[in-house]
């Protein structure tokens, strides 16, 4: 390599390692709490990137200045790093020995300071190859990097059992550093002179390390550094470092392939290349692969298995999206499955029969077995809300006393855990997953994991069944509110029927009473196909407002109410219209005017008038009866089943305030005890509406 290259690559080795530590050190800066460890740690890292700067400097100048400040630098950076060791150590156990290492790192560092500063009288990097270095110099950078070992070795060995996990990803970082200036110097004293080519890697190497040391921070929150490294940044970071070994090992093997297959090796190469890189693209499209990589960083530099907060917000974005056209017990068994990289599942629902049956499946085939909720299965989850390894309760069943597994689950391929649905009024069904791409150890986290979750996922479920509930109640309200109407519309029809039959026994020879009667058959037979078309459709009429002649409408209620006691007296106007539909609108006065026959004594009067102020057509209906009280009309007059009547269903009025209301209109009462009763009815005129646009009119 020449000269030139050699110094291109090592400015960018040294640059990324400037990079990679002033990153670190102003993450640190940002989450700062004073305290004597953080503020070492800082040291080191701030001088670690003054020393990465220095070789920066050193690979694209050769002046003997520069090189002579990179070497005291270099010791600088060894003392800082030192200090923070030996801080480490100082408070790992309480044993008299301990105090003395920081003390001991600082006697080291001066000394070694001073050393450096009288040996190095300058190497250019151009002439640093084969030159003949000074020994004494590479010796003290030799004894520096065994004195940093050793510093680890006592860190580790000091520390509790418990507290090892915690500095472990330090300890590695450290060890591998210091273990790197024992190679690079090791080999200056033998040859004595530096390799470049190990100089020049020994910026990326201390780069590499950053990682670890940041991993180690956010382990120790009593450094009093507040660190957070992402489970997802150092899994695409292993990922990354799997990805370049692997292509660091095809390129060696296509390297010696090319080398070794003579005239062939060349095709060989490519053919080896495009297998690699064919084999490369299905591994890490693998779901097995990548479940794999998530259980490693997870076991190998995590205290625990999950990131609570990615894992919850994950497990409940599936829930509540369905994003695939799943129902909500087939997003469970995927929310389920996920936390423990479970591959497929199925869910048994209790069918409200006694039987727990499948009630959703995600990539596995149907199943047909039923499970009776008294069974022990079931029993089992009622009584402990466990989750149930099933190779645990089939290899070692004293694990689960009083738990009987059912014939048909040991039947499924590949099951492994059963996870209950508990609800507060009892078992709402249970989850079976299937065995996952990664080898899991169902421990004390996982199944805690798997209750929360399943509990969460148990309320969905029992919050679908209830507003299913809910829907089908309010079905049956309409169906009952509906069928209310239809009662009191031939509650009406049966008066109608009975009055003529009562007046036929006097009048069944009387010509013009026969032609009365016809009219009133076939009256009576046009309302109950109406009410009949009703029940099939719903409240809302079939047809759309149109124009209809209230006059008509009017004197046809009336004229059908004539032989009734107290007589009706009529003061219409002719020509007034509103836009509805006669048989509804008929069926409004019809049953205003009878409720003010109703409410009047002999000797009374009722009186309709019909008029219009140009906006409304106004129906008054005014009788001299008992009235109502104010309290009464305005809290109980226009609510459904609410009557003063002793054989009335309280239908009439609520049903007529909702039509008129629909139409855009409204209807007004004005009443007092025992001074009669005005019951006025406005129609809109003008614009006719379908019965949709009355009803958002109306509501606004």
């Amino acid at each position: 390599m020449t000269a030139n290259v050699l110094a291109t690559v090592a400015a960018w080795s040294y640059g990324l390692a400037l990079a990679g530590y002033l990153g670190f050190a102003l993450l640190m800066a940002l989450r700062w709490r004073p305290s004597v460890r953080a503020a070492l740690l800082l040291a080191a890292t701030l001088v670690t990137a003054v020393w990465a700067a220095a070789g920066l400097a050193v690979a694209l100048s050769d002046r003997p200045a520069i090189w002579l400040l990179f070497g005291v630098v270099d010791v600088l950076r060894y003392g800082v790093w030192f200090m923070f060791v030996g801080n480490l150590i100082a408070g790992s156990r309480s044993d008299k020995s301990a105090p003395a290492f920081p003390r001991l790192a600082a006697t080291v560092v001066v000394a070694a300071m001073l050393a450096s500063v009288a040996l190095l009288d300058g190497m250019p990097l151009s002439r640093s190859l084969g030159a003949q270095g000074q020994r004494a110099s590479f010796g003290l950078h030799l004894g520096l990097s065994v004195f940093g070992l050793m510093l680890v070795e006592q860190l580790f060995r000091r520390a509790h059992p418990q507290a090892r996990w915690a500095i472990k990803p330090l300890c590695i970082a450290l060890a591998g550093m210091f273990g790197f200036e024992l190679f690079l110097y090791a080999d200056a004293m033998l040859f004595a002179a530096l390799d470049l080519d190990i100089w020049t890697a020994r910026g990326v190497i201390n780069a590499l390390v950053v990682p670890l040391i940041a991993i180690a921070m956010a382990r120790n929150p009593r450094w009093a550094v507040e660190m957070h490294v992402s489970r997802n940044v150092v899994l695409q970071s292993t990922a990354l470092l799997v990805s370049a070994a692997f292509l660091l090992a095809v390129a060696a093997a296509g390297y010696v392939v090319r080398y070794l297959g003579g005239e062939w090796g060349r095709t060989l190469q490519i053919e080896l290349l495009f297998a690699a890189l064919v084999g490369g693209v299905l591994v890490a499209s693998s779901g097995r692969f990548r479940s794999r990589l998530k259980v490693f960083v997870s076991k190998h530099f995590y205290s625990y298995r999950y990131d609570y907060r990615q894992a919850w917000l994950r497990f409940t974005s599936t829930l509540s999206t369905d994003s695939a056209g799943q129902g909500l017990p087939e997003r469970v068994t995927m929310a389920l499955a996920d936390l423990v990289e479970s591959p497929a599942g199925m869910l048994w629902l209790d069918d409200g029969s006694g039987s727990l049956r499948l009630g959703a499946r995600w990539n596995v085939p149907a199943l047909s077995a039923v499970e009776a909720v008294d069974g022990s299965l079931a029993a089992f989850l009622t009584r402990t809300d466990w989750v149930v390894s099933l190779d645990e309760a089939l290899n070692d069943p004293g694990k689960y006393p009083g738990l009987q597994l059912p014939g048909w689950l040991t039947t499924i391929r590949d099951a492994w855990l059963i996870v209950p649905l508990p609800s507060s009024t009892g078992l709402l069904g249970f989850v079976v997953l299937m065995t996952p791409r990664a080898k899991i150890d169902v421990d004390w986290e996982v199944r805690d994991l798997l209750k929360t979750a399943s509990r969460q996922a148990a309320s969905y479920l029992g919050q679908l069944r209830a507003t299913e509930a809910l829907l089908e109640a309010r079905k049956f309200e309409a169906f009952n509110r509906m069928s209310a109407f239809v009662v009191h519309d031939l509650k009406n029809l049966v008066a109608q029927l009975s009055l003529m039959l009562r007046n036929a026994e006097r009048h069944s020879e009387n010509p013009e009473f026969q032609r009365d009667m016809l009219t009133t058959v076939e009256n009576v037979v046009e309302r109950m196909n109406k009410l009949m078309l009703q029940l099939r459709t719903g409240a809302t009429p079939v047809e759309n407002a149109r124009p209809v002649d209230l006059e008509a409408v009017v004197r046809r209620v009336c004229a059908a109410k004539a032989t009734l006691d107290p007589p009706i007296e009529l003061e219409l106007s002719t020509g007034v219209t509103a836009a509805g539909h006669e048989d509804r609108l008929e069926h409004v006065i019809g049953h205003l005017v009878q409720n003010a026959i109703d409410a009047t004594s002999k000797g009374g009067s009722v009186t309709v008038k019909l008029h219009d102020d140009g906006a409304f057509a106004l129906i008054d209906v005014k009788d001299t009866g008992t009235g109502m009280s104010s309290e009464f009309i305005r809290e109980r007059l226009f609510r459904p089943f609410e009557t003063t009547k002793p054989a009335g269903m309280g239908i009439g009025v609520y049903e007529s305030a909702q039509y008129v209301e629909g139409l855009g209109g409204r209807i007004q009462v004005d009443s007092e005890p025992g001074r009669g009763t005005c019951v006025r009815v406005l129609l809109p005129r003008g614009e006719i509406r379908t019965p949709a646009t009355a009803v958002a009119g109306g509501a606004a």
